[in-house]
């Protein structure tokens, strides 16, 4: 006989993939038949967000190319949800938009298989498979909420802790708790109301682990360790006439020598602080005034990098102008104590500066890697467009530092109002530093206005009007504040509002479209 026709004519080709869109038709059909009584089918939208958001976690297994049984999974920061949660408080009500790729937890999320495939162990193979996914990922373990049906038959003469125990001793069988039990998980806890239209179960579940035993943990170091708070320093900057990049160089010096002693992790300068420069000599117009600002900028930096290795702290040297291909950019330098330098481009420049110094827009956004954390920078007028900080949140940002250059108030509350929107919606820090005082000799720099702060999300655990420590306005000074990161983190998963698991991604989304390097 033909090969290929024995194979079409046997009873069952069962093959292990990953799930696709395309699935969604039979995996409604599977749940339909299984959850008559708790809605059915989860909507194709929800099918769509969990394949967006961890495609490699939903996986299933096809019989001659139909769906016949299907887990879903996520992986999640255990610690910030812990033994005290819900199925849609841990899951983002089965859109997965808790899924966290540098969690440390694989979490199930649902297993289905079609009632006429029930007792073929297609369940045991889907167990298997994330076992392996589990270990593949080097994750600690895989964790889940599991339903206890039957107990309704018993919930009027026994607790549920009582049952379970009776399911464990194989006195009572139960369809999911006794194949859970046989695929090497442990119970370790009752949740209730963890699924509460879960009549069967009466809102209760079990709380289950299997422990992958070949987890290599990555070992806390003796010192080096990345920390949990953050002390920042901004410096409130006078504008005054100076003659050489020297005398810049040891007022940033004064500045970056008294928050060292004060133990800062991270110094923000101002926008354009070295603007004084341009004073240094007269110049036809204000091109020539930029251009020649910038031909300072590479010393500037080169001295601030050496501050940053010298004083042990990271430096946000405000931003500079940089002439690059002939094009002129403000550009702001992240000076890391380790001596390493990066740079954010200011992404949109004023209609001042387009026009009167025919800037150009950079098109890099960028989130850094620091010894306490991931931090974003946007310079004064980006932080005035909400999508920018909304694409750093989502790589993992903690700190937003704004560096400014304003010179009337209606100037500077468009900054100010705008940084704690930020703040709150993308629930992170906000950090703004500004300049003051005048510069009667140089063109466009004559007036300042600024009053720097550190804003925060606005929740019981923050200021009651979320903002950590202001400067007074239009002084010369600094500001030290201490920024607790691991509240950030509780904040996300247990805040009166939480605006990162909320966001409904499977309606909406912002796609970067720029220079990804």
């Amino acid at each position: 006989m033909d090969d290929d026709i024995l194979i079409e004519s046997s009873e069952h080709k069962l093959n292990l993939r990953n799930l696709e869109l395309s699935d969604y038709h039979n995996l409604k059909e599977i749940m339909d038949l299984l959850y008559p009584d708790m809605g059915g089918a989860w909507p194709e939208k929800k099918f769509r967000s969990q394949l967006n958001n961890f495609p490699e976690g939903q996986i299933c297994i096809e019989d001659h190319g139909k769906v016949v049984a299907a887990a879903f999974s996520l992986i999640v920061d255990y610690d910030k949800f812990g033994d005290h949660h819900t199925y849609d408080e841990i899951t983002g009500d089965a859109y997965l938009t808790t899924h966290d790729p540098l969690g440390d937890v694989l979490y199930g999320a649902e297993v289905v298989v079609h009632p006429d495939y029930q007792g073929m162990r297609l369940g045991r193979r889907l167990y298997e498979a994330r076992k392996e996914l589990c270990q593949n990922l080097n994750l600690k373990s895989i964790v889940a909420g599991g339903r206890i049906p039957n107990y309704q038959h018993h919930a009027d003469k026994m607790s549920p802790q009582k049952y379970i125990e009776l399911v464990k001793k194989k006195e009572i069988y139960d369809p999911i708790l006794t194949f859970q039990l046989s695929n090497d998980f442990e119970v370790r806890r009752v949740l209730n109301e963890y699924l509460p239209e879960d009549k069967e179960s009466k809102g209760y579940a079990t709380l289950l682990e299997w422990t992958n035993l070949y987890y290599e943990s990555d070992k806390s170091p003796l010192f080096g360790a990345v920390k949990k708070t953050a002390r920042v320093g901004c410096v409130q900057w006078q504008m005054r006439p100076l003659g050489s990049v020297d005398e810049l160089i040891q007022q940033v010096e004064f500045f970056i020598d008294a928050l060292s002693d004060y133990q800062c992790d991270l110094t923000l300068l101002p926008e354009f602080f070295n603007a004084p420069l341009m004073g240094i000599e007269k110049h036809q117009s204000s091109i020539d005034s930029i251009k020649a600002l910038a031909e300072f900028s590479a010393d500037i930096i080169e001295a601030i990098s050496h501050l940053a290795v010298t004083y042990n702290i990271n430096i946000i040297a405000g931003s500079l102008p940089l002439i690059e291909d002939k094009q002129l950019y403000n550009v702001s330098y992240f000076c890391r104590r380790d001596g390493t330098i990066e740079s954010q481009y200011k992404i949109h420049p004023t209609p001042h500066e387009k026009s009167a110094w025919i800037m150009q827009g950079g098109n890099q956004l960028n989130v850094f890697d620091t010894d306490f954390g991931k931090i974003g920078i946007l310079i004064c007028y980006d932080i005035e467009f909400p999508e920018l900080a909304r694409l750093q949140s989502e790589q993992g940002m903690q700190i937003l530092f704004v560096p400014f250059w304003t010179d009337t108030k209606n100037a500077y509350l468009r900054v100010r109002c705008c940084a704690q929107a930020r703040a709150i919606e993308n629930e992170c820090y906000v950090a703004i530093s500004g300049s003051v005082g005048n510069l009667p000799n140089v063109d466009g720099a004559d007036i300042q206005y600024a009053q720097s702060a550190v804003f925060s999300p606005s929740d019981f655990s923050f200021p009651h009007d979320a903002i950590m420590a202001e400067t007074t306005p239009n002084t010369e000074m600094t500001l030290i504040v201490d920024l607790d990161l691991e509240k950030l983190n509780t904040l996300q998963n247990q805040g009166s509002v939480r605006n990162y698991l909320d966001r409904r991604r499977d309606l909406y989304r912002i796609n970067w479209l720029g220079d990804k390097d």
